[in-house]
Parts: structure tokens; C-alpha cells; sequence
């Protein structure tokens, strides 16, 4: 495999084409989801009937979900371990015109940190635990084993991607791969916007904090708007329902309103779109991420 992405023949004569399938499919035996990038390093666009994510996407690293396009469609969400597909005519096209090879790092229970400057390789040396490295065009990734939710610029020079995303594959590396640590975890958690006091706010002791509405109908209320939201989605599915879920979870998630049975209408309604459990549980813990809660 080349070190970077560009798009040229191997030394052993193999076309470059070849090379990304060979490599994809050895990516899969090894239990890592591959997908063709195309130029500029991006995954490959939607077809015609799934443009607009108008299928309602594909929402997990299993392929599961309302879309059933067997072409390489969603980004990372159609990255598969299935040699079957990745060889499949639908896919052959995007790897005839591919250049270099992704792989969504979340499908295979890891998480990359992109040092992108020598900068940011600096701070990782002082501040993270040693693991695998992968020298990169202009930095290294540093791969741990644990999946996190992906964010990009958590400091300058520095992206982690892990869950709904992707990263190039760019060789094995060197090192002993190592549990993700708190320290990059920590780096994801975006500050929470500070609340605006309400007037005449009451005390929940279940959740110890403050109530910031007035009565409970006012939760319900939010609850049902919710669903609705979920309910009347046609298209972008999957983005509608983490957007709704950290909507609520940024509205009612501090004051220790929410309960089980809030949240299970929630995943109901999502489910009822077709979104799976597993998904469900995923967006609805990337959206705590993001609120630090």
C-alpha cells in the first residue's frame, strides 16, 4: 500500500484499480469496514434514487436500515466487511475510479486521532498515550481500540474520527495499538451553552438540579413536538433523528425531567422510520456526547 492517495500504478505491476479492491477485501478479512474515496479524498456520491438521501438513508455500520441501494451510496454508513459486496459489479465502477482506500474507523471499534502538523504531533507526545501511529501526507494518525463520537478541529491540527465517519487507510503502522484514553474522549465534549435562568423555577429532587419548566405538561408538550418532528421526516432520516434527539436532550437533559419512558416514545417513533435500536441507542449517546452530559 502507497503512504498517501495518490492515484498511481503499484510497483508490482497491479493495476491501481486492483490494488484498492485487493486491499479493501484484505481490510475486511481483518474485521475493518472499507469504502472507495474518490478525488479530494471523499467518499463517492449518492445514485440517482438515493440523492438527497431521499431513500432516508443508511443509518449503521451494519448496512441495516430503510435503504436498501447495494452500490457504494451513504459513505461511511456503506462501508462493509461483506466481500460479496465490496467485489460486487455495483461497486466495481467506484473502485476503477477510486483513489486511495477509506475505512470507517466506528465499524471496526476504533478511533483515529488525525495529527494533522507537526504542531499537533508534538502536543499528542506530551499529552496522549503511546499506540499505533500511521504516517500521513502531512501529520500521523494515531489509532486506538474504542469507538467515541467523531468530531473534526478539537484543537488546532487535530480531528478524531471514530463513529459516522471515515478515515483513509494508509498502511498497518507501527506500535502496539491501546485502549482509547479519557484524554481523548475528553476532547469531543463540546461546552454546553450556558442556560438562560427561568423564571420561577422549581426543584426536582430526582434529578438534582433545576427545573426550568413551569409544569410538566410543558415536557410532554416538547416530547410530542418531538416525535412529530421524527414522524414527518421524508428524507435524512438518520440526521433528523440525531438532530431531534439533541434538541431534547439539550432542552430537558439537565434538569432531570426525562424518563425512560420520554425516551423509549423517542426511539418508537425513530424505529417507526426504520431506524434500528442499535442506531437509536448510538444517536442518542453521540448527542449526549456533544452536550457533554
Amino acid at each position: 500500500m502507497t503512504p498517501d492517495c495518490k492515484a498511481r500504478r503499484p510497483v508490482d505491476g497491479t493495476h491501481p484499480d486492483e490494488s484498492h479492491l485487493r486491499t479493501a477485501l484484505d481490510l475486511a478479512a481483518a474485521g475493518v469496514p472499507p469504502l472507495p474515496l474518490r478525488a479530494g479524498k471523499v467518499p463517492f456520491g449518492n445514485c440517482r434514487a438515493c440523492k438527497g438521501n431521499a431513500c432516508g438513508g443508511r443509518p449503521n455500520m451494519k448496512n441495516a436500515g430503510p435503504c436498501e441501494c447495494s452500490s457504494i451510496c451513504h459513505a461511511w454508513a456503506a462501508a462493509t466487511t461483506d466481500p460479496s459486496v465490496i467485489a460486487s459489479p455495483p461497486w466495481a465502477a467506484a473502485w476503477r475510479q477510486a483513489v486511495c482506500v477509506g475505512y470507517h474507523p466506528g465499524g471496526a471499534g476504533l478511533t483515529v486521532v488525525d495529527l494533522d502538523n507537526a504542531q499537533a504531533i508534538t502536543w499528542a507526545h506530551s499529552t496522549l498515550p503511546t499506540t499505533r501511529t500511521v504516517p500521513t501526507t502531512r501529520g500521523e494518525h494515531w489509532i486506538y481500540r474504542g469507538t467515541m463520537a467523531s468530531r473534526n478541529a478539537v484543537r488546532p491540527g487535530v480531528d478524531i474520527k471514530s463513529t459516522m465517519s471515515y478515515a483513509r487507510f494508509l498502511g498497518p503502522g507501527t506500535g502496539t495499538m491501546t485502549a482509547l484514553p479519557d484524554a481523548v474522549r475528553a476532547l469531543a465534549v463540546k461546552e454546553p451553552p450556558t442556560a438562560r435562568p427561568a423564571p420561577h423555577a422549581v426543584a426536582v429532587p430526582a434529578g438534582g438540579g433545576e427545573c426550568r419548566h413551569r409544569t410538566p405538561a410543558y415536557l410532554d408538550r416538547g416530547i410530542a413536538m418531538a416525535e412529530q418532528r421524527i414522524t414527518d421526516a421524508s428524507s435524512a432520516v438518520h440526521t433528523t433523528v440525531y438532530g431531534t434527539f439533541l434538541a431534547v436532550l439539550s432542552a430537558h437533559g439537565r434538569c432531570g425531567c426525562l424518563t425512560e419512558t420520554h425516551i423509549a416514545r423517542l426511539f418508537t417513533a425513530a424505529q417507526a422510520k426504520g431506524e434500528s435500536p442499535r442506531h437509536c441507542t448510538e444517536a442518542w449517546a453521540n448527542a449526549r456526547t456533544r452536550l457533554g452530559l
